[in-house]
């Protein structure tokens, strides 16, 4: 006769994390460590653990539960499928997650007694620790970069006017003095003109 058991655990992740992580080909596979096929319609087949686990979405509600037939390759063609019942709650530390695994065939109580502990718990726990951590190594250099931008645009920005100005000093007196010879040459040569003409006569 079919058995009913319940396990919980405390992963480190929202529960909506967790919820679209499951349901998701790339990141449940990426999770377990091994291949699945995910969805999140109601109705659509799954499979997980490269397809030693087979089965359907029964019922979602985002964010707090999942509800799946789930059947492995060591179920008999006597045994009905069986069921699982993700449900998350919100913590301090992380989703407290319940998982109710009901109709399960007597003689497989493995997925009781570590199984699922060993292919799923264990490995979503690192998962999200190690996508936590990159996360926060991810930021912390985006961030400095971003200060460092900002300081030198405004260092630069403090520059330009003292250069401009200091630019400008250099030039007028330049200009002064060129237009100080200009004069002078007009001077002259307004002069030179008168004697050239004399000595001519």
């Amino acid at each position: 006769m079919p058995y009913n058991f319940t396990l919980t655990t405390l992963i480190p992740a929202s529960p909506q994390e967790i919820y679209e992580a499951w349901l998701d080909t790339v990141t449940h596979s990426e999770m377990t460590g091994v291949e699945a096929l995910m969805s999140d319609e109601i109705g659509a087949e799954v499979s997980a653990h490269d397809g030693y686990i087979t089965g359907r979405n029964l019922k979602l509600v985002p964010g707090e539960r999942i509800v799946q037939s789930w059947r492995t390759a060591d179920f008999a063609d006597e045994h009905g499928d069986s069921v699982i019942t993700v449900t998350l709650e919100d913590t301090d530390e992380g989703a407290f997650l319940t998982l109710l695994h009901s109709n399960v065939p007597n003689e497989q109580t493995s997925y009781e007694r570590g199984g699922w502990q060993e292919y799923y718990f264990e490995p979503m726990k690192r998962y999200f620790s190690e996508l936590k951590a990159k996360g926060v190594e991810r930021k912390a250099p985006a961030a400095n970069s971003k200060r460092k931008r900002s300081t030198a645009k405004a260092a630069k920005a403090k520059r330009k006017p003292a250069s401009a100005k200091a630019a400008s000093a250099k030039k007028k007196p330049k200009k002064a003095r060129v237009a100080r010879k200009a004069k002078a040459k007009r001077a002259t040569g307004s002069k030179r003109r008168p004697s050239r003409g004399s000595r001519r006569r």
